[in-house]
Order: C-alpha cells, then sequence, then structure tokens
C-alpha cells in the first residue's frame, strides 16, 4: 500500500472499524491496532511525502496519535523518534526483547529508542552493555529491595549500583542475554522500571526526611507514591513529547531540588489571619511550572494553590495539556519549558482546565508561609528526627556509587539499627532512619567497616556527578572520576567551612545539573597541541530554592586536569576575600564580576 487513497464512506468505515478493534483490545489488556496500519493521514500522502497512520477515535493511545496529526496535518514532519513511537508501541515490545535475549542481540535503529521506555539503554559505544534505571517514587527502599538489588548486579549485571540525581538507583554492564532476567528480578522485588526512560515521566522525587522531618510542613512521601501509581495505572501518560520530571517539597531540611522540575508542588501553610472560607487555615501546595535548569529556567509559581488531595489530578492535567500540545517535531523544543514560552502561563493554564474537575484555586503566595531554610548539610550525618529519641543518618556515597558489597552492608545496617528503611536523596547518597541514641556509635562503626562515609564533608555532601563517558555516549569527560579528583585535592589544600556545591556533567543534557551548582561542569573535548583531551567548561553562582540562580560562564575548555588547582584556588580566594564567615561561596562570586575572579586563578585555558 505504497500510496492508496480512499474514498470518505471507506475512511469513515476504516475509522470506526479501528476504533472498535481497539476498544475490544483495550479491555482485553492489549495495545493499540491503529499505530501499526499503514493508512494515510486522512486518506492523503503527507506533506513530506512519508507514511503517516490514523489515531484511533478511542483508546488510551489515542491523545497521542491525534497530537501527531495535528502537527502533519499544518504541514510539519514529526522527529524521528515521533515516528518510532507511532509505527510501534514501546509498552508492546516485551516479546521482541525476550527475543533478543535468547538471541543475545541488542536493539538497533529504532529499538535503542523505544527499549529505554521499559528502563533499559543500550549505552555503547561508551559501554558495549545496557543499563537499567528503576522508579523509587520518593526515592524510598526497604532493605530486602537493596539487597535484591544487589543480587541482580552481581549476578547478571557489574556488580554496582549507582544513585541518581532523581533519588533512584541503576546497574550497568548487563549483557544482552541478562536483560529480561534483571527486569524480572526487579519486578519480583516490587521495582517498577516502566517509563524509566524515553519519553516518559520519570522518577517521582520527594523530601527525603518526608514523615521523619521536624521542619516540615507536610510529609509528602504518599504524594509521590500516589502520582507513581497514577502513572502506571494510565497507558496515555506513556510516550509524552519529551521527558517530564515532578517533584513534591514538604519544606523540610532536605530540598528535593523541585524548582528545577517542570511541575513543582511547594508546600505552604495558610494561618488562621489570612484564611477565607475557600481557603480554611492549614498547610496546601504551590503549583509552580517549567523547571528545566539544563535550559536556564525554573520552575514558576502559577498563583495556584492546591489542596494536598488535588495535586495527582493536576499534575495529570498538565501533563495531558502537554501531551496535547507538546512540540513533536523538533525534541530541542519539545520540553514543557518551551510550551510555556510559546503560549504563556495564562493560555497554558487555561487549556488544562479542560482536564480537571475543579477550578483553578488561586491564592496570593505573600499571604502564605513558605518553606524554612534549606540545610546544606541536612542529608550527611546524624540528626534527630522529630520522633523522640530516634536520629536518621546521612551517609556519603563515592558520586553515588554502592558496590555489591556495600549494598548488603547497608541493608543490614538498616534492619539491624533501624526498621529496614532506606532514602535515596537527589543528592546521590542515602538515608538510615530511625536508629535510636544509644546505636549511634555502633552505626558510625558499622558505616565505616563498610568504606562508607557518614559524617559531614563541606565538599563531598554537594558533589554532584553524572555517569560521564566512561558509561554514556553523550559524555565529553569522566566526570566521576574527575570529580572524585577535584574533591580529593581540595580536601588536602583548603580549609573550607562552609558548604559548596560542585556539579559534574558530561554534556549539555545536565543531567548534573551544572548551572545550579556553586560550581558546574561541563564536559568538553580541549584541543591541546595536536590532540583532543577531556576537559570542562566552568560555571560559578548557581543555586537553587531561597538561593536559586542560574551560574555565569567562567572559564571555557579547561583540561580535566586543571580543574582540581582551578576549584582550589577560587575556594582559597573565597575563604581569604568573603566578608564575612556568613557569606555563601556563591554571595561570594556574585558580587564579584567574571574578570575578577578570574584574577584568582593563575590559569590560562586552552582555545576553542
Amino acid at each position: 500500500m505504497s500510496n492508496p487513497t480512499f474514498t470518505d464512506a471507506q475512511k469513515q468505515y476504516l475509522q470506526g472499524f479501528v476504533a472498535g478493534v481497539d476498544l475490544q483490545r483495550h479491555n482485553k489488556g492489549l495495545g493499540s491496532l491503529a499505530g501499526s496500519l499503514p493508512i494515510l493521514n486522512n486518506g492523503n500522502t503527507a506533506p513530506s511525502g512519508e507514511m503517516v497512520t490514523i489515531g484511533a477515535s478511542g483508546g488510551p493511545d489515542a491523545i497521542h496519535h491525534q497530537a501527531q496529526d495535528r502537527f502533519t496535518s499544518a504541514g510539519k514532519k514529526l522527529c524521528n523518534e515521533e515516528k518510532a513511537k507511532r509505527e510501534k508501541n514501546a509498552l508492546d515490545i516485551y516479546d521482541e526483547m525476550v527475543e533478543r535475549a535468547k538471541k543475545g542481540e541488542f536493539p538497533k535503529g529504532s529499538d535503542v529508542f523505544l527499549t529505554k521506555f521499559h528502563g533499559l539503554f543500550y549505552v555503547a559505544p561508551a559501554q558495549d552493555s545496557y543499563m537499567c534505571r528503576m522508579r523509587l517514587p520518593g526515592g524510598l527502599l526497604k532493605s530486602h529491595q537493596l539487597r535484591g538489588v544487589a543480587q541482580i548486579s552481581n549476578s547478571h549485571a557489574g556488580g554496582y549500583a549507582h544513585v541518581t540525581t532523581r533519588a533512584n538507583l541503576q546497574i550497568r554492564e548487563i549483557p544482552p542475554t541478562d536483560t529480561i532476567h534483571v527486569l524480572n528480578g526487579l519486578a519480583d522485588l516490587g521495582i517498577i522500571t516502566r517509563g524509566a526512560g524515553g519519553d516518559n515521566l520519570r522518577n517521582i522525587t520527594a523530601s527525603p526526611t518526608a514523615g521523619i522531618d521536624s521542619q516540615e510542613l507536610i510529609d509528602t512521601s504518599q504524594l509521590a507514591k500516589d502520582m507513581h501509581h497514577y502513572i502506571l495505572q494510565h497507558r496515555e501518560m506513556y510516550g509524552l513529547p519529551r521527558k517530564f520530571n515532578i517533584a513534591f517539597d514538604g519544606g523540610g531540611k532536605v530540598s528535593s531540588v523541585a524548582d528545577t522540575n517542570d511541575v513543582a508542588f511547594m508546600a505552604v501553610k495558610l494561618g488562621e489571619e489570612n484564611a477565607t472560607a475557600d481557603f480554611p487555615a492549614g498547610v496546601y501546595f504551590r503549583l509552580e511550572l517549567g523547571g528545566i535548569t539544563g535550559h536556564k529556567d525554573f520552575a514558576r509559581d502559577t498563583g495556584i494553590m492546591l489542596k494536598p488531595d488535588q495535586c495527582v489530578q493536576a499534575a495529570a492535567a498538565v501533563v495531558k495539556c502537554f501531551i496535547e500540545h507538546g512540540d513533536r517535531t523538533d525534541r530541542k523544543k519539545a520540553r514543557l519549558k518551551y510550551l510555556l514560552d510559546d503560549w504563556g502561563f495564562e493560555k497554558f493554564i487555561a487549556e488544562c482546565q479542560t482536564h480537571l474537575t475543579f477550578d483553578w484555586p488561586k491564592f496570593d503566595l505573600a499571604k502564605c508561609t513558605q518553606r524554612s531554610k534549606v540545610d546544606r548539610l541536612g542529608h550527611v550525618d546524624f540528626h534527630p528526627q522529630k520522633q523522640a529519641d530516634l536520629h536518621y543518618v546521612g551517609v556519603t556515597l563515592p558520586v553515588g556509587k554502592l558496590e555489591q558489597e556495600q549494598m548488603f552492608a547497608i541493608a543490614d545496617i538498616a534492619d539491624r539499627f533501624g526498621n529496614g528503611d532506606i532514602r535515596l536523596t537527589v543528592w546521590q547518597n542515602l538515608l538510615i532512619p530511625n536508629i535510636p541514641t544509644e546505636k549511634i556509635d555502633a552505626v558510625k562503626e558499622a558505616i565505616e567497616a563498610a568504606g562508607l562515609h557518614w559524617s559531614k564533608s563541606n565538599i563531598r555532601a554537594g558533589l554532584i556527578a553524572c555517569t560521564g563517558n566512561a558509561g554514556c555516549k553523550f559524555a565529553a569527560s569522566d566526570t566521576k572520576r574527575h570529580a572524585m579528583q577535584i574533591a580529593e585535592h581540595v580536601e588536602n589544600t583548603v580549609a573550607l567551612d562552609s558548604p559548596v556545591n560542585i556539579h559534574v556533567t558530561g554534556c549539555h543534557h545536565s543531567c548534573a545539573q551544572h548551572y545550579i551548582g556553586d560550581i558546574g561542569l561541563m564536559g568538553a573535548s580541549v584541543s591541546v597541541e595536536d590532540d583532543m583531551v577531556e576537559g570542562y567548561h566552568m560555571y560559578l553562582g548557581g543555586g537553587y530554592g531561597e538561593n536559586q540562580g542560574i551560574a555565569r560562564d567562567f572559564f571555557q575548555n579547561v583540561q580535566a586536569t586543571d580543574a582540581p588547582a582551578i576549584v582550589e584556588q577560587l575556594l582559597t580566594a573565597y575563604m581569604n576575600n568573603r566578608t564575612d564567615s556568613d557569606e555563601s561561596f556563591a554571595a561570594f562570586c556574585n558580587r564579584h564580576e567574571i574578570e575578577q575572579l578570574k584574577a584568582y586563578c593563575a590559569y590560562e585555558p586552552a582555545v576553542a
């Protein structure tokens, strides 16, 4: 059927037939038939001359097909990823993955992209193997699950795991024969991978100290779980124009960095003095939209204030509007930020209303009490919980890495001294809660025996690094190795007395969010004489939350071997020239011109 033409009657018959078949398939839990039929949009060749399929008039995939049709009907060409999703639903390729595993084969072509919908990333050429990413809502994990991940990693992967900047886990070096063992093994543990990659809603983050933090306004852990399960039970929540992030911040001492997300729910408290009939005194969530710091933007307040039980429906409405109107033609402009930039917040919010059963409730933010100050070291060392005589400990990890033996050790510590709970954070470390006061010393010894650390470190507490070129084809530099070299050098040369966040990311995708670091480094290939070496572009003065700001360009084309000395010189200048001990590093940087900061560093960067 290279170029068929149909009469109006034939087209109506085919559309009705497909819709009826899809309804029956949906009722049986099967995928949409429409996405696989070689029928031309409206019975004609698309403006680009390519084949496009008609969408079903019903079923969970219809919202995506209709969105694609709007672009092709307007004479635009779908990007390759949209074509791949249209031709084959990524959620229906389990049998294909099983066959590839039996043959020991890796996916090819568009199947590389579609396999990410199951949390599996073929990461060649960095590694000729798979990486598997998990979904752990709110970063919550049980000791038996961590043991299970350790066993799976030992049997079917590289024997280690990484904590990510979305407070979840990923394992690497999975051979092609072992993918189904990994997916099914994780499912047996109650760990979901579906939607952990590709054009989907990523792991839902929340305050890591939720429920145990005396400072928090509200416990966000159940909301993260509710959002997670909503996604799992609604098929239309998959196959978005691009990836999508949602976070809840309950106001605790450890930030979830919610303002870097596409949708951020920020807890506020409304006192009796400002309460109304529509807004009684209590705790609410402000809705913020459009965060994507890799593109130099934070989420912004919409004026909308929600009851906790309205948040999931509100998020779903935003996502559905993004599904309907997000760009399906240009991957660089397909994030929510760009739809908001194009439409403006007022138009977007009005369009979202069509997916709600209640009117958007708006309230003056100035009449609300916002979260208390973040403790930048609140995710490391021991801290008292709001429960009497109990503490949590933040364990620092070497840029998120846990060896198999360390996973077993953490699980044992959580069982012996706590209640088996473990919490992952966006700072690439973990917390063990519910430790009685009398057991603190024993926990310290057990953590140290595992080769890990619990004590505060003004460098390592805020040291973040993405996978880097050791495991990602996009990265220009070995970020985790270089981040550790920076930390080790600075700890031996600078007596730093306040926390400084150093974010090391491998490329412009900014998985380690270099623009919000006090010091941010983005991987780059640097020309040195007749050779290309690993290096970085450097940025200074970023922040989040109450210190929100995008870091400024500092040095370009810094060789990786020179980065530790530059960081040392910057921090030494900060310690010697700050106004007082309360001035943060970011504040110090931002009251200086870039040329003044460069003068503190005896360095001449390479020419691009």
